[in-house]
């Protein structure tokens, strides 16, 4: 196959928020399809009308657009192969659905309002319900048509006598269905709408698509779609089905346990290089023991072939590292411009202050968190810290320290080991005391970035403001 032919896609449905599994998918596709220098098309799969969420598609694509993955047709770029809404293609699915039905490889089954009732209640079976319809499957034509002018019905697809349909999966390899255990599907919904399965097997043929990879969830659909693609006489793309994501118990990555937007992981201040790394690793993996790179790095390694058959595991703690690192290896100024967007405001931290603890943070949300007692006009203490500063020996070391600063100008720049030094000079105490003691007054603290960074961030004045309540008139 000429690569200027390969042509894959991303199909979404704008009922919600993008899932990471469906951003990874994504990515997958993207990575592919560059790879073999083809076409991926972006395709909104909007026929279930119920479910539909307001502002989920422009939601989806700038998302999307967001991680990178630039699409060569779609509904936001438009393309020869549109209109690339599936809500829009209504009147194209009449048409196949009809020839199915002349082949005899469809029927339609006509549905009174009481047993629409029945079945969106529940009370009738979707299981039940294709059995009960096949008396409709031996219909003259004459009679159907008639009937379909005047009655409402669904169109479902005759499942083959076959017993058993064998599929090559790119990633899962062989795979062997059993037919005698497949109701006959419906294609065509009482609203007028097709079924997923009906709707995505003519518009990947109408579109060219030469390469459909998804994830696990569509495998056990695989027999339908193939079905379809025989009765029409087409030619079946190659299928690849990716691994699930899973939770750390082995179980589906679901929304009960975990957050699972991609949108979430953005506001708890994941960096796009950093999720879309870790994700590009979850089911796919070179030889050895490389864990990081580039987007481009990822185009140009990506194999199918060396994408797992089984789960993989959503490992948030392996997400922090890697957001870690890459918040490590950022300059000051592009962590800059990411908190000023992340945090809606422009030069929130200073310069110095994003320099105290960029390798100490795993997100962007922690900076705040780190350095939030930069933003405090009074240092708030707990109850036993309270009593520690009010101690004779911290009132003695506080003292000594508000002496020295009188002798410095807030511009100036400290030395504070050589204020220690000098403050022991005086005074019984060790070093731990003395850094304990301006750490908890200073900052609320025990522990966290450099004391001395931070007095000279503060300045003089402002260091002398918060001792001083701490220091008996």
């Amino acid at each position: 196959m000429n690569n200027q032919n390969i042509r894959l896609r991303f199909a979404p449905s704008p009922t919600g928020y993008l899932h990471v599994g469906g951003l990874r998918t994504a990515l997958y596709n993207y990575f592919y399809s560059k790879k073999l220098q083809g076409k991926l098309i972006l395709r909104i799969e909007d026929t279930d009308q119920n479910r539909l969420v307001e502002n989920a598609e422009n939601d989806l694509i700038n998302m999307l657009l967001w991680a990178g993955i630039e699409f060569d047709e779609g509904p936001h770029k438009g393309g020869d192969f549109g209109p690339y809404r599936q809500s829009e293609r209504l009147s194209i699915y009449k048409n196949y659905y009809y020839d199915l039905i002349k082949r005899n490889h469809a029927y339609p089954c006509f549905y009174s309002e009481d047993r629409l009732n029945n079945l969106s209640s529940g009370k009738l079976s979707t299981e039940d319900a294709a059995i009960e319809d096949t008396i409709f499957k031996d219909f003259d034509l004459e009679t159907i048509w008639d009937k379909m002018n005047n009655e409402q019905f669904v169109i479902r697809f005759k499942i083959p006598n076959n017993k058993v349909l064998f599929h090559n999966d790119i990633i899962k390899g062989e795979v062997k269905f059993d037919l005698t255990l497949i109701n006959d599907p419906i294609i065509i919904k009482s609203d007028g709408f097709p079924t997923y399965h009906f709707a995505n097997v003519i518009d990947d043929h109408l579109m060219g698509i030469t390469h459909v990879i998804r994830g696990e969830e569509w495998l056990p659909s695989i027999p339908k779609h193939i079905m379809l693609y025989q009765a029409f006489d087409w030619e079946i793309p190659e299928f690849g089905h990716l691994p699930l994501l899973l939770n750390s118990d082995k179980t589906k990555l679901s929304k009960r346990k975990n957050d699972v937007s991609v949108s979430s992981y953005i506001e708890k201040g994941y960096t796009k290089e950093a999720l879309i790394n870790f994700l590009a690793l979850l089911g796919w993996h070179e030889k050895g023991d490389r864990e990081i790179y580039n987007f481009n790095e990822l185009i140009e390694s990506f194999s199918l072939e060396r994408v797992s058959k089984s789960g993989a595991v959503f490992d948030v703690q392996k997400l922090k590292s890697f957001n870690n690192y890459y918040i490590k290896n950022y300059s000051v100024n592009q962590l800059q411009i990411l908190l000023n967007d992340f945090y809606r405001k422009e030069n929130l931290f200073s310069n110095a202050m994003i320099e105290l603890v960029k390798d100490k943070v795993d997100t962007l949300d922690d900076f705040k968190k780190s350095l939030d007692f930069f933003f405090l006009e009074f240092i708030k203490l707990n109850d036993d810290d309270k009593e520690y500063i009010k101690s004779d020996l911290s009132i003695t070391i506080l003292t000594a320290f508000l002496n020295q600063l009188q002798n410095f100008k807030n511009e100036d720049k400290l030395e504070l080991n050589l204020i220690i030094k000098s403050i022991q000079k005086n005074i019984e105490c060790s070093p731990k005391d003395i850094w304990k003691t301006l750490r908890l007054v200073l900052t609320g603290e025990s522990h966290g970035p450099s004391l001395n960074d931070i007095i000279n961030i503060y300045g003089i004045n402002k260091v002398i403001k918060l001792i001083t309540p701490h220091v008996p008139k």
